[in-house]
Order: C-alpha cells, then sequence, then structure tokens
C-alpha cells in the first residue's frame, strides 16, 4: 500500500493533512483531508468517455456529512442519513463553481465528485477544507483538470484577518469570506459582511489567495509524486473546420447585426438570432444534419459569444442598446397585496421579484437539525424560481440547488440589517415572474421594500447589483458590464454580484470564468458596482423612505418580558396547566424560553387587549405575595374546615372556616361558600417554613360591636397550605374519605 501524506501549515501553526492511497482505491481519485478531528474523504469518478452528442461539462459534486462524525443519530423515523440538507447543498455548490471552469472546453464524459465528512469537529468547520478535499481527489486523478485549486474561509476578527478560522470566532467576525483560487487567479469568492469598503473586502481576498497557493503547492507536489501531472487523453469535440470558416462567413455579420440593434426584449433577439442559424440548417438535408446537427450549435454559439463580446469591446455598446455603467430602468412599488404583513414588487428590466414577508412568533421558528448545526434560525428568506418566469413550458419539479444557493445569497445580504433580539420570526419569500439577469438582487431589493412595507425597523435599506465583464488578452482588454442580463452573463467572463447599504458591503458573490483577473479589475469592477447600489438604493428610498411606523392591522402583536429563572416552573405550571389556562381565557399565544438572563417570555395576539390580559396574568404569578395585602381570588376546593383559594395565577391559600365572618360556623356549608365563587381575601401570613398562605375573609368585614373572640376549638393540624389539597391537603382530612386512620405499629 503507497499511502502518501502531505502537510500544508495554516498561518497561526495549524495543520492541514492531505493523505491518499489508503482509502477508496477503486475511484479514479481519492484523498482524506484532515484538520484537527475533522475528516474528509473526497473521491472522483469520470466516465471513460463522454455520451454522443453532450456539449456541456456534465460535473455532479455532492457534499455529505454522516451523523455518526458527531457520535449522533440521525433524525426521523428511519434513523438513517435523508435527502441533502440547504448546509450541504450549498457547500457542494461552492465547490461545483470553482472547479467546473477548470475543466478542458471540449471534456464532455461525466465526472462525479463526492465529499464525505466522516469525522466532525464543532470548532474546525468542513466547509473551509471541501474544496481543498475535491481539488486534491481530482490532483491525484488523471481526469484531465487545470487545476489545483483550493478554498479558504478568510475572516476578520478584532482588526485581524484569519485563514479558517475556528467556529467561535465567526459571530463577532465583519469580514467572513469564502475564497477559492488556483495558484494565479482568484475562481469563486461568496460570504458576508457587516458594512464593509471595498478596499477591506479586496485586501481579505488576497489574504486568502496568499493561503490558497501553499495549499495548491503540496498538491502539485503530490501530482508529481504520484506521476499524475500528466492526464488521460480523450478524443476532445469533432471538428470540421471548412464547415466553421463557412458559417462564420455567412453568419457571423447576420449575429453582429442583431447584437447592434439595441433590441431590449430578449425573447425578440432570441427568435431573431434563431432564425439565423434556422435559415442555415434549411440548406442541409436531413441525413447531413444529423452529421453536423451538433457541430452547427457549437459554431453558432461561438458565433454570437464574439458578436456580442466584439459589440462590447469595440463599440462600448451591448445588447439591449446600453453602455457598460447603465443600469435597466427601475420601478418599484410596495403593499401590492392586501393580506400579507408585507408586501412589494421590484422591476429591473425584465427581471421581475414579488417579495412578501410574514411575521411569526416562536412556534413558527425554523427548526435546525444538521450533523454540526442544532438550533433555531429565526429568519428566513426563500427564494422561488418557476419555469414561466422565462417564458419555460415545462412544470416546476421541487426546490432546485440554484433555488436555494440564490435564496442564501439574498438571506446574507439582507439578515444584517435585521434589527437585534427582534421579537418576531420573519419569512421573506421571493417569487421570480419575471428573469433576465440577477434575480438574486431583484429579491434582495424586493425584499428590503417588503421589510418597510411590513413595519419592519430595519437597519438600513439594502440594495444588490450583478457586474459582469468582458475580457481578452489575460484582461489586458476589458470591459466591466453593471446590471448584466442572462446573454451576459452566459457569454461572458465574470458574474460579480455584490448588496450593501450606503456605508459598505453586506454580501457577495463571484465566478470567475477566465484566467489573468487582476486586481485592479475587481477594484474597478467593485467601484462601478457601489454607483450602481447607490442608484438602486435612491430608486428604493423614493419608493418608501422607511420602515412603517405600525405594522398592518393584519400583523399579530408581540410582546416580550424577562421574569427570574425561578418563576419560569410558576408561569408554565403543572403539565403545562397554567400557561394552557393563560392562553385559553386571554386568548393570546404564550411562550416561554429559559436565557442567561431568565426566561423570556414572548406574547403575542392580533388585539391589544389579550396581550394586555396576559401580562396581567403573568404579571400576578412573578409577583411575589404580600402580607396584608387584599386579593381578588377564586374558589378553587371546599373542604370541611375550610376552602382554597386562588388569589394569584398558580398561588393558592387556605381560608379556614373560622377566618370566613366574625360569626361562628360549625360547619363549612353554614357559609354557603362553593367552587368558582369570587371574593376577596386578605393575606394574613405566609408561612417562612412551608411557603403555605394563610387567608382571611372576616379581616374585610366590619367586626360587630361589643365582639368577643369564642375560645378556639380543638382541631387537627389544618396547616394553612398554598398547594391544592389533593398534592397534600389538610394533615388530618382527605378530600373525600373524610378523617384518616392512625396507622402505629407495635414492636
Amino acid at each position: 500500500m503507497n499511502v502518501i501524506t502531505k502537510t500544508v501549515k495554516l498561518p497561526d501553526g495549524r495543520e492541514i493533512t492531505i493523505e491518499t492511497g489508503k482509502l477508496a482505491k477503486q475511484a479514479d481519485g481519492a484523498v482524506t483531508v484532515r484538520m484537527g478531528n475533522t475528516v474528509l474523504l473526497a473521491t472522483v469518478v469520470a466516465a471513460a468517455e463522454a455520451k454522443p452528442d453532450v456539449d456541456f461539462m456534465p460535473l455532479q459534486v455532492e457534499y455529505k456529512e454522516k451523523f455518526s462524525a458527531v457520535g449522533r443519530f440521525p433524525g426521523g423515523f428511519t434513523r438513517r442519513e435523508g435527502r441533502m440538507s440547504d448546509y450541504e447543498i450549498l457547500i457542494g455548490r461552492l465547490i461545483d463553481r470553482a472547479l467546473r471552469p477548470l475543466f478542458p472546453d471540449d471534456y464532455h464524459a461525466e465526472v462525479y465528485v463526492t465529499v464525505t465528512m466522516f469525522s466532525g469537529d464543532e470548532n474546525e468547520l468542513p466547509d473551509q477544507l471541501a474544496g481543498l478535499a475535491a481539488s486534491a481527489a481530482l490532483a491525484v486523478s488523471t481526469v484531465p483538470f487545470h487545476g489545483p485549486i483550493s478554498e479558504v474561509r478568510v475572516i476578520r476578527y478584532n482588526g485581524e484577518y484569519i485563514v479558517n478560522p475556528t467556529n467561535d470566532l465567526l459571530k463577532d467576525a465583519d469580514i467572513d469570506l469564502m475564497v477559492a483560487a488556483t495558484m494565479d487567479n482568484i475562481m469563486m469568492v461568496e460570504g458576508e459582511m457587516k458594512e464593509v469598503q471595498e478596499s477591506e473586502m479586496l485586501q481579505a481576498i488576497k489574504v486568502a489567495h496568499e493561503a490558497i497557493k501553499v495549499q495548491c503547492q503540496a498538491q502539485i507536489e503530490l501530482m508529481e509524486e504520484l506521476g499524475t501531472t500528466v492526464k488521460r487523453e480523450y478524443p476532445g469535440d469533432p471538428e470540421d473546420e471548412a464547415l466553421k470558416a463557412r458559417m462564420h462567413d455567412e453568419l457571423y455579420p447576420k449575429a453582429f447585426e442583431v447584437a447592434m440593434s439595441k433590441d431590449t426584449n430578449k425573447h425578440s433577439r432570441g427568435d431573431r438570432l434563431g432564425a439565423i442559424v434556422d435559415e442555415f440548417r434549411a440548406t442541409f438535408s436531413e441525413e447531413e444534419l444529423e452529421e453536423k446537427g451538433a457541430l452547427i450549435s457549437r459554431y453558432y454559439h461561438d458565433i454570437e459569444k464574439e458578436a456580442m463580446r466584439r459589440a462590447i469591446l469595440d463599440h462600448g455598446q451591448r445588447l439591449d442598446g446600453r453602455d457598460t455603467k447603465t443600469i435597466r430602468p427601475i420601478w418599484a412599488e410596495v403593499d401590492v397585496l392586501p393580506s400579507p404583513h408585507g408586501s412589494a414588487i421590484f422591476t429591473r428590466g425584465e427581471t421581475q421579484s414579488l417579495s412578501t414577508v410574514t411575521l411569526g412568533t416562536k412556534n413558527d421558528e425554523k427548526l435546525v437539525d444538521d450533523v454540526l448545526n442544532n438550533g433555531k434560525d429565526r429568519f428566513l428568506l426563500h427564494y422561488n424560481f418557476p419555469p414561466f418566469s422565462t417564458g419555460e413550458a415545462k412544470a416546476s419539479r421541487g426546490v432546485s440547488r440554484r433555488e436555494v444557493g440564490h435564496g442564501n445569497l439574498a438571506l446574507r445580504a439582507l439578515k444584517y440589517v435585521i434589527p437585534d433580539d427582534y421579537p418576531y420570526v420573519i419569512r421573506v419569500m421571493s417569487d421570480i415572474l419575471e428573469s433576465n439577469g440577477s434575480s438574486s438582487m431583484a429579491t434582495v431589493c424586493a425584499g428590503t421594500l417588503a421589510l418597510m412595507d411590513a413595519g419592519v425597523k430595519i437597519k438600513k435599506p439594502v440594495s444588490g447589483i450583478a457586474m459582469g465583464l468582458i475580457s481578452e488578452n489575460k484582461g489586458t482588454n476589458y470591459a466591466i458590464l453593471s446590471d448584466i442580463l442572462g446573454d451576459e452573463d452566459h457569454l461572458g467572463d465574470m458574474d460579480f454580484k455584490v448588496t450593501g447599504t450606503r456605508d459598505g458591503i453586506t454580501a457577495t458573490q463571484m465566478d470567475i470564468k477566465v484566467d489573468g483577473l487582476s486586481y485592479e479589475i475587481l477594484e474597478n469592477a467593485l467601484a462601478q458596482a457601489k454607483a450602481g447600489r447607490l442608484h438602486i438604493l435612491d430608486i428604493i428610498e423614493s419608493t418608501i423612505p422607511e420602515p412603517r411606523a405600525d405594522f398592518k392591522p393584519q400583523t399579530p402583536r408581540i410582546t416580550t418580558m424577562l421574569i427570574p429563572k425561578e418563576f419560569i416552573g410558576a408561569v408554565i405550571g403543572p403539565g403545562g396547566k397554567i400557561i394552557q389556562g393563560i392562553q385559553e381565557e386571554s386568548g393570546a399565544s404564550v411562550n416561554i424560553e429559559e436565557t442567561d438572563k431568565g426566561g423570556l417570555i414572548e406574547v403575542a395576539a392580533s388585539d391589544k387587549a389579550s396581550i394586555d390580559k396576559a401580562l396581567e396574568m403573568i404579571n400576578a404569578i412573578v409577583v411575589i405575595p404580600e402580607t396584608g395585602k387584599v386579593y381578588d381570588g377564586t374558589v378553587k376546593s371546599v373542604m370541611p374546615y375550610g376552602a382554597f383559594i386562588e388569589f394569584l395565577p398558580g398561588k393558592e391559600g387556605l381560608l379556614h372556616i373560622s377566618e370566613w365572618d366574625w360569626k361562628r360556623y360549625e360547619t363549612i356549608e353554614e357559609t354557603g361558600v362553593q367552587e368558582g365563587q369570587k371574593l376577596q381575601v386578605k393575606l394574613l401570613e405566609v408561612d417562612p417554613k412551608t411557603g403555605k398562605f394563610r387567608l382571611s375573609r372576616r379581616a374585610l368585614l366590619e367586626k360587630p360591636e361589643g365582639y368577643v373572640e369564642p375560645a378556639a376549638r380543638p382541631h387537627r393540624g389544618h396547616g394553612d397550605r398554598g398547594d391544592r389539597p389533593e398534592r397534600g391537603g389538610d394533615r388530618g382530612f382527605r378530600r373525600d374519605r373524610g378523617p384518616r386512620e392512625s396507622h402505629h405499629h407495635e414492636d
């Protein structure tokens, strides 16, 4: 067994080990990557040949976490891992976006990359190792790949940039970026920030790249030692140079004319471009098309790409007639739907998002049960991309990985401006009704508008913009495009999304498809993005200048209060009886949660009266009963020796028969007291040992003139009680059987 291990040191001295030759040896490539107690196995398997007529890269990347990695059982009835969680999908997408551009353009064999976490460490995050593991598996294989690459996380914590930080530092970091790169080029960036400046984000990327170079060098050494620097041969795409030249001569001028036509409708433009190639295809017989049809499609795609790029680089004109910095026309509305708690439409060119906001209570929190992440989410953002938004005639089939990724980017953009310790659970839902470029950024803008329409006091409005790039000659000639179209994303060299407030960046996502992207280009792109972002913020603020002063009538009101920890049990009551009673009597929803500061109570209802009633009842429970104070009580049970009175919620005391009136009664029945009766009582005493309460009714009645206190009647310790009699009661009586019998054991 030929096991080879390489070690990479991080700037702070921690180590990452890369090992191959021991596990999963039937895969084309397999490596184990370890840092601390986190262990990932990455494998790659590629088909020997491409399927016929495949003209794209059929790459499938999956990231999986095993619950056994942290000694846990999966949830559910089957107790086994099920479908991928959103977290696993997002990590898989991070790997895919970094790897995909580096496969040869003419390599179309199916490639499957699988990264599995077999051992986990809650402080050494696996996502910052997964890209390295996937690339290393490709490096030790003979699968054609223009790598290696690596991915690292970089944060800024207390002003210091840290690579692959421990989990406990993330919460207080103001920059959190995942960066993927080769030895020479940045390939992918994604992350969130707390209103940082463009220069600070660039510095974080540079720090990440330096760490990535060390990890790439370790993979190169691994390839050299294994002899996998030379990759397998493959047939590549068939070529017909004569057909290629003919098509360029005949079709390029027509395609360039469409590219320069300033047609703002993507379907009209697409139809015109399609008609050009359809007319050309008509010159071939069915037999010839069967042989050359795929070549014609590929060559014409290249012609369209060249026409668009030349129009921009040589003439400064984009497909819809804009220059490189102009943003498409925008219109926006709020309060567009009558029933949701907040709603808005944001339309930019041919991209449109209808977003709604729902405000909920603690019961609406999302339960998170991932392998390393357990808890609750109080801010949710869901992004939906139905086929009709692009004019496609097909059915929706569940939530796609793309929808998860775009929704996560928008969530990262907005979550920083949500008020701290906000009592509501918030769900933003964006439905894309039209799409032609950057629907995720439309989601950010529509989400901001809907939040303000709902009355959520966000810290500041957030907007987002997608930037593109057309470059040639290793970036010496380039054009940066603001607010890119779908075709400019598909045919261009970069998709760079930036979101933020007027004061700084809150989130970013960047995918780069070419070599030679310099930091100068990135700096210029960020500056151009800032100008576009501010322009969009002007429109947002003109639509709704600030969050509404109050919620809409249909929005539930929520009030929170903090009580001492020792009263949590009293508010809940045995089996939840007290809190359920509060909800039934008040009509409000009541939730309580233990925190470090005490019991956090959330009271929600659609009307203020219900909230006030619930708060009144809770305050009565948490108040400390005062000796000598008069209370309104309810008779809960009647015993031969007196009645138990609930004078505060959850607090009962004994009103002894002797304290009913100044008149002496021989039996309790003579008093006429009944269960459920309302009456006022005075708290005479709290037993310092037992905490039981002694109550009086006669103390509130006028003492008769000439009254003489009768001699005390003998009785067997009735015991002033604060609990119900069925839980102990008078020591001489049982509720249903009268005096107890004594049980003495004689020796």
